[in-house]
């Protein structure tokens, strides 16, 4: 198929792409559990809290077995005691296992947004970057007339080298490559603009 690509002087050109990265069925299931395994990664399970066997101090028992008319109890670590263990406390990060995601999911999930944000309108083509854009002023306007002020840029490396630093302080706006972006991105931009570059790439790695 054939989808238009923009200059960013506002000349309009066309670009041929593949059906099966730009033109799929989305599947909201695969979506969905993507989505899902993402965020459960990113959350962060910092809390934590000390178990019997953490807890530092005498291991002898307090008192005798036997014969002095209270509860039967081993040292102060037992969580009964104040200081003592917490029982059934969050153990933190390291106890939880990541979700995996396999590669399958990962590509079914990215081609479908990207199909999506196709179908939407809400996906544009521009030129490499052959000049460096200094400041974010300058890229903001830019953006501004694209109407795509909510985006996630994804360019080849020798675009990013030009524009990256001018679009650090743009609120609502990432810029990033082919390797450091998710499906999670995807759906947090109202907009998705590709380098013609970047679409080879994608096409390369995702068809």
């Amino acid at each position: 198929m054939k989808l238009d690509k923009i200059n960013i002087d506002g000349k309009t050109q066309t670009i041929e792409v593949m059906d099966d990265v730009f033109a799929i069925k989305s599947n909201k299931k695969v979506i969905s559990e993507v989505i899902y395994k993402l965020k459960a990664n990113l959350k962060g399970r910092k809390a934590k809290t000390k178990q019997k066997n953490e807890i530092i101090g005498s291991t002898s028992k307090i008192y005798a077995q036997k014969g002095t008319g209270n509860a039967r109890h081993a040292s102060r670590k037992a969580p009964i005691f104040v200081g003592g263990g917490v029982a059934h406390g969050p153990k933190g990060e390291k106890s939880y296992k990541k979700r995996k995601i396999n590669k399958s999911e990962k590509k079914l999930s990215v081609v479908s947004l990207i199909s999506e944000k196709n179908k939407m309108k809400n996906l544009i083509i521009l030129n490499d970057f052959n000049k460096e854009v200094k400041k974010t002023k300058e890229l903001f306007l830019i953006l501004k007339k694209l109407e795509a002020t909510n985006s996630l840029i994804i360019i080849d490396k020798s675009s990013l080298n030009k524009i990256g630093k001018s679009a650090n302080n743009i609120p609502n706006v990432k810029v990033t490559d082919i390797d450091h972006f998710s499906s999670f991105d995807l759906i947090k931009f109202k907009k998705l603009i590709l380098t013609e570059s970047s679409v080879k790439e994608i096409e390369k790695r995702y068809s």
